[in-house]
């Protein structure tokens, strides 16, 4: 990818990391500008927020049913991923994320 393209698309790719709103707004911002970094950046963000999801519904109910409650540390994972995405966006990286980086990818 041309360093042009990852110095534009940059600060909202780093953006789309943070909470909800910064993924909407970078959603919206790259609707226009069509940036291939961030377009990447905002993929790996939008797969962390339904890890996040997901996580938080099912691990509360497993919670609730066996009183493991130590499995609550579990949904500190996508606020681990959104830092290690935030790292690739800040280094002009286009490394997917461990675990859930490719999910949804058609091979």
């Amino acid at each position: 990818m041309d360093a042009r393209i990852i110095e534009k698309g940059k600060l909202l790719a780093i953006i789309s990391y943070i909470t909800l709103i910064g993924l909407i707004i970078t959603y919206l911002a790259n609707g226009r500008l069509k940036n291939e970094f961030t377009k990447f950046h905002l993929g790996q963000a939008i797969r962390i927020f339904f890890v996040a999801i997901f996580l938080f519904i099912i691990l509360g109910f497993i919670i609730q049913l066996t009183g493991l409650g130590f499995l609550f540390y579990a949904n500190l994972a996508p606020f681990i991923l959104s830092v290690l995405g935030i790292l690739n966006a800040v280094n002009g990286k286009t490394t997917p994320l461990p675990i859930i980086g490719t999910f949804g990818e058609k091979k």
